[in-house]
């Protein structure tokens, strides 16, 4: 008999749980295929009680492809500059009172302030709060049917630019980015609706990164990026996961967006680690 996949659906719109996979033993190649399908199928997958180490994450992330070395360097952690921390304890191992990113509050996609943009993120909980701290998803093939097609035609003409010193200005300006990393990062352009490389759908692509549109007023850019931003998210179409420790889960980032929900910092604990896989250029196949 072959290899197969228990997969539980968790909206009718996205997201499944992968049930009895251990991430933390080699993972052969007729199982990563089954995996990489349903990641592709679902755009969302959720690993319950999970074991995985800091090599563990990286080595299963290296199988979607590279993984990013994050250009914010103090937040790499356990000896793998691919791995990006965020917590909220401080070196005594208690709750700080402060968010470590507020930038993840607000709707993003991963990577997408970068030339070549996100795939996969990966994120592994290592300590959660009672309440709070989930994070969402909200699938972008979704906010791209339901437009109607003068809506798509507008949309598919434009192009916007996306900065990450942009976003992190205006949502953690306390930590800003330095000037090393400034150079690192410029800001790049993006189609809006761009064609997902290996399903071949169309899908919306914005989120916060994103700073204004090309070729307009630079003010009234940003103004009609905020209102697509806001028009792009329908609860139908979010899946929340309220995180318990040792879980992981992995979102397809050319095809969704997420944030995370805040949480009381001074008296819960949240700790998780994450990377992302690095994808493509984006680009949109022009039909005929």
């Amino acid at each position: 008999m072959g290899i197969s996949l228990n997969t539980v659906p968790l909206t009718p719109v996205l997201g499944a749980e992968i049930v009895d996979v251990d991430l933390s033993a080699d993972i052969g190649q007729d199982l990563f295929s089954l995996i990489h399908q349903a990641f592709l199928d679902y755009q969302v997958l959720v690993f319950r009680r999970q074991n995985m180490s800091p090599a563990d994450h990286v080595r299963f992330a290296r199988l979607f492809g590279e993984v990013q070395v994050h250009v914010m360097n103090q937040y790499h952690t356990d000896g793998h500059p691919e791995l990006y921390l965020l917590s909220n304890l401080d070196e005594n191992g208690s709750p700080n009172g402060r968010h470590p990113d507020q930038g993840t509050l607000a709707w993003h996609t991963d990577g997408s302030w970068q030339r070549i943009t996100g795939q996969a993120t990966m994120i592994y909980s290592i300590e959660a709060p009672e309440r709070g701290g989930e994070t969402e998803i909200c699938d972008m093939y979704g906010a791209y049917d339901e437009l109607d097609q003068t809506a798509r035609n507008y949309y598919e003409t434009l192009h916007v630019m996306h900065s990450l010193d942009y976003s992190r200005s205006r949502n953690h300006p306390h930590e800003p980015l330095t000037e090393e990393q400034k150079r690192a990062v410029p800001p790049v352009k993006h189609p809006l609706v761009r064609t997902h490389p290996e399903t071949g759908r169309r899908c919306m692509f914005l989120g916060d990164h994103a700073e204004t549109v090309v070729g307009v007023d630079y003010a009234a850019g940003q103004v009609l990026v905020d209102e697509i931003n806001h028009q792009l998210i329908n609860s139908k179409r979010v899946y929340t996961h309220r995180w318990q420790p040792n879980e992981f889960m992995i979102w397809d980032n050319r095809c969704v967006m997420h944030r995370s929900r805040s949480f009381d910092t001074t008296n819960d604990r949240r700790v998780v680690r994450r990377c992302t896989v690095l994808g493509e250029v984006p680009w949109l196949l022009k039909m005929e």
